[in-house]
Parts: structure tokens; C-alpha cells; sequence
């Protein structure tokens, strides 16, 4: 689990492809990787990678061909900056909100320009997601925990306050850029309760709730 606030910025410093996962070297910058250890979590631009080998200034870290797909990884190259946290302990501030770290899918950015000192972006979201996003609700950016600020249909606006662009890799996202979005995931349980119950979703155990009744436990 991860809070979305942004620890550093990383360097892809080697990309692995076998077949359609990959195998990827990331050089930590200044991400304090003294109490990571092997299966460890870091997120990488809001990808939840687990720590196969540590490096005395990174780590390596493998993607299947799932993540591959609904993430940037597939496109990006050796060099190019990464966002930065590692996972979240007991006493870690909740800066941001609940991040899973496992992307839901890719945002196009279409508008990006200064709004006074603050950057301020409008992305499209794949359809799919767009049911996820509320207006003042929160939402993942490569990593980056932020909140929305207006929702048209599939699109939704951002505003970057100077330090959270400074501090990640937002201010370098141009029109056409694309990135990794992860929804609300308490959006995401709602959805799941609030379905109908199915013959496929009752509970396997087969206790229900007119079993609880006839046994005396629901009085």
C-alpha cells in the first residue's frame, strides 16, 4: 500500500524485454534504500514492483506481461525519470490517500498549460474508468496522489501546485504524453457491493443471510 506522495525521482537505467515481461534496472536517486530488503515494494510510477535485487543504488525488479499492457512500461526507454515511494509503514504519514499500486489503465494528457504558478492538465480516460472519477475525488498520476478537479464525461482536469510538480516527473508531461492512472480504490469496492448478488457471487461457505436468520444468529 502506498500514499501517492512522491519520496524521488528515479532513473530507468536498463530495460529487459524477454518475450512480453520485462526485467528493469532502476537507479534510485535519492530514495533511501537502507531498510529495503528482496520482496520489498517500491512504486514506480505508480506501478506496485516487488524487489528481486538490490543494488547499492537501485534496484531490479520484474514486470509480468499483464502490467505491461495496461501500463507505460511497454514505451518507455533507458533514461527517462520515474516517480518514487516506497511502501507504506504503521507510523508513514498518510499524505495522500489509499494506492494499491496496481494500475488500472492509461490517460492521454490533452491540455497542458500555467495557470499562474500552478500547472494545469486535462486528460482522457479510457471509458471503462471514467465512472471512477468524481470531482473532488482523488486519483493516481504515475505515482503521484492528486485531486480532481473538474470531470467532463471521460476527461478531468489537474491542478499541480509548483512543489508537487517540481518534486515529480508532471512538469515534464507535454499534449499526446500518456500515463499510468489508478482510480479511487474505494470507488472500486463501492462498484463490487452495490452489484446485485448473482448465483456465481454467493458466498461459497453457502451461509446466507436467511441461513443466519433460521439459526437464531440475526435477531
Amino acid at each position: 500500500m502506498f500514499t501517492g506522495i512522491i519520496e524521488a525521482l528515479g532513473t530507468l537505467r536498463k530495460i529487459d524485454r524477454k518475450g512480453n515481461d520485462i526485467r528493469l534496472t532502476v537507479a534510485s536517486g535519492k530514495l533511501d534504500l537502507a531498510d529495503v530488503k528482496l520482496g520489498d515494494s517500491i512504486a514506480t510510477n505508480g506501478v506496485c514492483l516487488t524487489v528481486v535485487e538490490r543494488l547499492a543504488d537501485g534496484y531490479v525488479a520484474d514486470i509480468s506481461a499483464e502490467t505491461v499492457a495496461l501500463t507505460g512500461f511497454s514505451h518507455y526507454q533507458v533514461g527517462q525519470k520515474v516517480n518514487l515511494e516506497k511502501a507504506v509503514t504503521a507510523t508513514t504519514r498518510l499524505g495522500g490517500h489509499m494506492v494499491s499500486g496496481h494500475v488500472d489503465g492509461i490517460a492521454k494528457v490533452e491540455h497542458c498549460a500555467y495557470r499562474g504558478k500552478a500547472l494545469e492538465f486535462w486528460l482522457s480516460a479510457p471509458t471503462t474508468l471514467s465512472r471512477y472519477i468524481a470531482h473532488k475525488g482523488s486519483i493516481t498520476i504515475d505515482g503521484v496522489s492528486l485531486t480532481v478537479n473538474e470531470v467532463d464525461g471521460s476527461r478531468f482536469r489537474l491542478t499541480i501546485v509548483p512543489h508537487t510538480a517540481g518534486e515529480t516527473t508532471l512538469v515534464e508531461l507535454k499534449v499526446g504524453d500518456n500515463v499510468n492512472i489508478e482510480v479511487d480504490l474505494i470507488a472500486r469496492y463501492l462498484e463490487r457491493l452495490m452489484q446485485p448478488e448473482t448465483e456465481h457471487a454467493k458466498p461459497s461457505s453457502g451461509v446466507t443471510m436467511e441461513l443466519l436468520a433460521k439459526s437464531g444468529f440475526l435477531r
